[in-house]
């Protein structure tokens, strides 16, 4: 008659109720899973939160960079500049609405989009905003340090306000980036074992 113990189980005596012990041990298990998966989604909010804060202060720090008198440059005079403000204003949107989904995610215990959807949605937006907001940055500081600040006796505030904006861009796409890091994880998660978090 084969043995009812399953393998790594040890015989109890008689009364002390071996079910109850597997079902507790199970509990403790699922609940220190929870914990982990909840301070997971905590961390991807935590960078989501920078990613919008960083891309948001260089949209306006660009948006703002230009002086009253019409002599004077101003970041509408430059293409790449442009580029720096409409892709860190992106940026800062969709950071927005991920963060409305993590916060979605710990308190509901599920994802705002069905589950694939939202992973792979997560996923490919991440690459693509991070790709694209890398070559706005990359523009930007080419072009303040290229003719936007050729006379930057003229406008050294100008120039200042260029290179924080950049600065904080390139910041964001930092946070961005780890942003992406996780969402591949995720993916690549759910495809192995069929759970986003595999612990």
């Amino acid at each position: 008659m084969p043995s009812p113990l399953r393998n790594g189980d040890t015989p109890l005596p008689a009364g002390a109720g071996g079910p109850p012990h597997r079902h507790q041990g199970r509990h403790f298990l699922s609940s220190v899973s929870e914990h982990k998966i909840r301070r997971l989604i905590a961390l991807i909010l935590l960078l989501r939160l920078a990613a919008f804060c960083f891309s948001l202060s260089a949209a306006i720090f660009m948006s703002t960079n230009s002086s009253r008198s019409p002599a004077s440059p101003s970041w509408l005079h430059f293409h790449p500049f442009r580029f720096v403000f409409a892709a860190n204003g992106i940026v800062a949107a969709y950071s927005l609405f991920e963060m409305g989904a993590s916060i979605w995610e710990i308190l509901k215990g599920a994802t705002l989009l069905p589950e694939s959807l939202q992973l792979w949605f997560d996923f490919s937006h991440d690459q693509v905003f991070a790709y694209i907001l890398l070559s706005a940055e990359a523009a930007g500081l080419t072009e303040a340090q290229g003719k936007a600040c050729a006379g930057a006796a003229e406008s050294g505030g100008f120039c200042l306000q260029s290179y924080i904006s950049v600065g904080l861009g390139f910041a964001g796409f930092a946070f961005l980036a780890l942003s992406t890091l996780l969402s591949a994880y995720r993916v690549a998660s759910y495809i192995i074992t069929g759970s986003p978090f595999h612990f």
